[in-house]
């Protein structure tokens, strides 16, 4: 228990940890537009040039600069909370008024919201924190070339153990007569399930079953390097597939583009750069969205209503931007919705074919 504890607890401080990184790299490319420090007085210490204001006008670094242990820690915390007073603006424009935020960002109001790549960078690293959190990711007891099924089976066993607990804990609790039986099946198949995972432990002894991977040749070496690398360690390629989908996450935006384009590129007074914009909002609500949805299920609030949320929302949310950022009907927004549906699935099967020739190959 105390091992758990202490997981549990290295866990919660690394997405802790994740949350800040994505603030703080968000506030790194985040122009200080809007943002005065007092006005400034003598020569500029980066170019020399003499100071008019807060900030040098030929260069733009700050007028007064600090030089001490206590400004690197006002520095951490100025970046993470000063960023996050422009994220609580944007925020709601960007789950309301998703088309509005991006018109007025292209259109010049940039000082006032969080920029796009800003704020895509710190729902990524959020992400991928909040799901190591509620424990989302790669499974670790996977060895094709050495399997161990007595280490399976001890997994599925907590598995288990765990399902009977809270299916005891619901039982105390229910006062519903069809809520208790359903409760108690419940207990009844976990208990099975159980005694299922002794048989075959004892049968198994604690062995382990020796299984040699088939070997594959396709005549190009290096593929056959990768799927040596796949059979030998899939634990390890899942592991890496999982970090660099969001090391490489930035890829969907041009990936993305073209799609985007498509859909539009009779219309002249739309840049690649607009489409740039609308894309990268776009996936930060997608981030930010599904955040709360693994949260919601994490603490069981989940259902079948969290699992029509999940599929609805998202094509609402992309059905507003477009009509508010390209100024199109209703009908025109929807039907283009749809198309851009079904582009979002090649996109996504692009981006995982390059995450898997990047593992296989890197």
């Amino acid at each position: 228990m105390k091992l758990i504890g202490h997981a549990a607890m290295v866990g919660d401080i690394e997405a802790a940890g994740e949350l800040a990184t994505g603030a703080l790299l968000g506030r790194a490319v985040e122009p200080n537009a809007g943002e005065g420090h007092g006005a400034g007085h003598g020569m500029c210490l980066n170019c020399g040039t003499a100071l008019i204001g807060s900030h040098c006008h030929n260069c733009g670094q700050a007028g007064h600069v600090h030089r001490s242990l206590h400004a690197i820690g006002h520095d951490i915390l100025h970046g993470v909370f000063h960023f996050e007073g422009k994220l609580w603006r944007t925020l709601p424009m960007l789950a309301w008024r998703p088309g509005e935020l991006t018109r007025r960002y292209i259109a010049g109001e940039r000082a006032r919201f969080v920029s796009p790549m800003a704020i895509f960078l710190f729902s990524v690293f959020a992400m991928f924190a909040v799901f190591s959190w509620v424990g989302i990711s790669t499974p670790t007891e996977m060895n094709a070339g050495n399997l161990k099924p007595a280490a399976a089976i001890d997994y599925a066993r907590k598995d288990a153990q765990q399902d009977l607990a809270k299916a005891q804990r619901k039982l105390a609790q229910a006062t519903d007569e069809d809520d208790k039986a359903e409760y108690r099946e419940r207990i009844a198949d976990a208990q099975n399930d159980l005694a299922g995972f002794d048989k075959a432990a004892k049968a198994l002894g604690n062995g382990t079953v020796k299984v040699t991977a088939s070997e594959v040749h396709t005549g190009w070496h290096a593929l056959d390097h990768g799927i040596e690398k796949w059979q030998k360690n899939p634990a390890l390629m899942m592991y890496k597939l999982q970090s660099a989908s969001y090391k490489f996450s930035w890829l969907l935006i041009p990936l993305s583009i073209p799609f985007l384009w498509a859909l539009f590129f009779w219309k002249r007074q739309y840049k690649l750069y607009d489409h740039a914009v609308f894309i990268t909002y776009s996936i930060t609500f997608m981030s930010l969205f599904y955040i709360v949805v693994a949260v919601v299920a994490a603490i069981g609030l989940g259902g079948a209503w969290l699992a029509l949320a999940a599929l609805a929302i998202p094509f609402v949310h992309i059905t507003r931007q477009l009509q508010q950022a390209y100024l199109l009907g209703w009908f025109s927004a929807i039907m283009r919705a749809w198309v851009l549906t079904f582009f979002i699935g090649w996109i996504l099967a692009i981006f995982f074919l390059i995450l898997l020739a990047l593992g296989m190959f890197g």
